[in-house]
């Protein structure tokens, strides 16, 4: 019998600080929002309970505008993400071996060894109408006239894939190098050709190292402020600026987290359908991830 209290209170003193964590920094937070989205202000300094918040959002073409623009383009840009992962993983997990694959890694790495902020300003510096790029394409031939690439789509899609690449290629490599070289040589010797044994063979196996890969980059995308405003500009249009605008500038605190659950509940879906269209679960994905 003591034996087994003293189990039950080590097993409790070790979750103890993950059940804190979880409750006083997510838990009670998340429901201190919700609640805040529900009041309506009807005096200063006075709330009431009301749906107005959520209206405001429907009935205003901005904001679910913009709150459509940014699941879209979060979407494309986990997908671009994967695209552009996905070989370099291959490679780095099947064929690099030794100093070639640390070398490699490393270089992945290499960038997030500075901030979010300094690595969306260095692609400030690459794509202003001065930068390098702006000189490469007039010394080759290929503009007369100084090129400003920042303040679009493009700028907005380049800066967020290449923050999101390093958080796809390490679940996509972790979860190639389990794949047995045995299995993929036996699709050959059956008669698959490099695109068959790719689909049928590599990519299933990858499943869960894919799906985990895109959720992380989808979370990061979607609730991503300092690389949209800053190289989409005005144009940025990023759900995360109207939640910034609701908090900071209009000092509008119950919109604000009525603007936050929102995003909450977007992201919570589309990674919930995510799951059910891989048929994938949610333990196996954070394994990989």
């Amino acid at each position: 019998m003591m034996t087994k209290q003293a189990s039950r209170l080590t097993f409790f003193l070790l979750v103890a600080p993950a059940i804190l964590w979880l409750g006083l920094l997510i838990v009670l937070p998340h429901v201190e929002i919700l609640i805040l989205s529900f009041s309506e202000r009807v005096a200063p300094r006075i709330y009431a309970f009301g749906f107005g918040n959520y209206l405001e959002f429907f009935t205003e073409p901005l904001y679910w505008r913009t709150f459509a623009r940014t699941a879209f383009m979060s979407i494309l840009v986990t997908a671009l993400t994967l695209v552009l992962a996905f070989p370099i993983a291959l490679y780095i997990a099947r064929v690099a071996q030794g100093r070639l694959k640390a070398m490699l890694l490393l270089l992945c790495l290499l960038p997030f060894w500075v901030s979010e902020l300094v690595r969306t300003l260095g692609w400030m510096m690459l794509l202003r109408e001065t930068g390098v790029v702006s000189y490469i394409l007039r010394a080759v031939g290929l503009a007369d006239q100084p090129v400003e690439l920042l303040y679009n789509d493009g700028a907005v899609i380049l800066g967020l894939v290449y923050g999101g690449l390093l958080f796809m290629i390490v679940p996509l490599a972790n979860a190639l190098e389990s794949l047995e070289q045995s299995v993929v040589e036996a699709g050959f010797d059956l008669g698959g050709s490099r695109w068959t044994v790719l689909r049928r063979i590599v990519i299933p196996h990858a499943m869960p190292g894919i799906v985990a890969g895109s959720i992380i980059v989808f979370m990061l995308t979607v609730g991503n402020f300092a690389t949209p405003v800053l190289l989409g500009g005005k144009n940025g249009l990023w759900f995360t600026e109207q939640i910034y605008a609701q908090f900071i500038t209009r000092f509008n605190w119950p919109q604000g987290a009525a603007f936050g659950m929102l995003l909450l509940l977007l992201s919570s879906a589309i990674v919930w359908l995510g799951l059910r269209l891989t048929g994938q679960s949610l333990g196996t994905t954070l394994k990989q991830a």
